[in-house]
């Protein structure tokens, strides 16, 4: 795929003619995609893209071929339990989402080519990074396959799960995890958002968690259905098995910001995005501090690539006045 080579070779361009403008003139808005994670997934997405835009097709034909099963078939006719497993709910989420990009680029390519910045939450980072150019789409599918193969089998070795505490503040939250966790293994996962915090660990601990958080002041404790407990020490096979795929695969310098979730920051090093999507499987994911790091410097226009509306209902929890369009599925 070349949407940031193109991206690259009009930039220039599209600020020489459009902006930014001064003497008292208001700035054009700075522009930032966000690409979903898993848990965005429903049957039928992807449907409308691939039978009204050839690129997307594409996409989906080309993903079969790579994966060695009807991803198109999958996502638009499901079965929903196979969907949401955790080893194809990451292709179809990686590959929906840039078929929703290819939507985006017909209807709005100036859009697309004014773009400056990107995220993504969790396996969303992956299509941030192929969207940006540092990594082809066949290369980027093959790590999301290997990384959901990776993350259903660690939590098929350890029962697990994950529930998002609403509510709390994060130091609350780690006492809570402290009162509770009993030995095992019982972690922050996702910081989401003000008062939205996601924790992983065993069964036995997020039992224990969801019970005894309104005790501690949360508003309601709510589990998730998920494989397993993503983004902690439980993880630590699948990392090692993600450290050898994503050492393999050629990585060039984003043409854009991409904002890692293990720091909230961007980086232009290929070696340092390399190991920060290893280290992304046993890391927390900082998803509110990421937002702020994008609204700080300046992005005041949002553009969520992907199935769903969760991550424009995260933004603003963050920031209640800004902008951000939801490209359809």
């Amino acid at each position: 795929m070349q949407y940031a080579r193109a991206f690259a070779r009009r930039l220039p361009k599209l600020r020489a003619l459009h902006g930014p403008q001064s003497d008292g003139c208001r700035e054009l808005s700075r522009i930032a995609f966000l690409f979903p994670g898993q848990g965005a997934q429903t049957v039928g997405m992807g449907r409308r893209l691939a039978e009204s835009i050839p690129g997307a097709r594409r996409l989906y034909d080309r993903a079969g071929e790579i994966l060695g099963y009807d991803l198109a078939k999958l996502c638009f006719e499901g079965p929903a339990e196979e969907l949401d497993s955790t080893v194809h709910s990451q292709p179809a989420l990686f590959v929906t989402s840039l078929a929703a990009l290819e939507s985006l680029r017909e209807e709005s390519p100036d859009v697309v080519l004014s773009c400056e910045a990107a995220a993504g939450l969790s396996l969303g980072e992956y299509t941030a990074l192929v969207f940006a150019g540092a990594m082809e789409f066949e290369d980027g599918l093959r790590l999301v396959q290997q990384r959901g193969a990776a993350m259903q089998e660690a939590a098929d070795a350890t029962p697990s799960g994950m529930v998002s505490i609403l509510g709390l503040e994060r130091v609350e939250v780690e006492a809570l995890c402290e009162k509770v966790r009993g030995g095992e293994i019982l972690e922050i996962a996702n910081l989401l958002c003000p008062g939205n915090i996601v924790i992983s660990g065993t069964i036995a601990a997020c039992e224990r968690a969801a019970e005894q958080a309104q005790s501690f002041g949360a508003m309601k404790a709510v589990p998730l259905a998920v494989a397993g407990a993503f983004h902690t020490q439980i993880m630590q096979p699948a990392h090692r098995r993600c450290a050898e795929a994503i050492g393999a695969v050629s990585m060039e310098p984003p043409k854009i910001p991409v904002v890692s979730n293990v720091d909230a920051r961007p980086h232009d090093n290929p070696e340092d995005v390399r190991q920060l999507l290893i280290q992304q499987v046993v890391h927390p994911v900082l998803w509110e501090e990421s937002m702020r790091y994008l609204l700080e410097d300046g992005f005041d226009q949002f553009y969520e690539v992907g199935p769903g509306r969760v991550l424009r209902g995260l933004l603003r929890r963050v920031e209640r006045k800004i902008s951000c369009q939801c490209v359809a599925t």
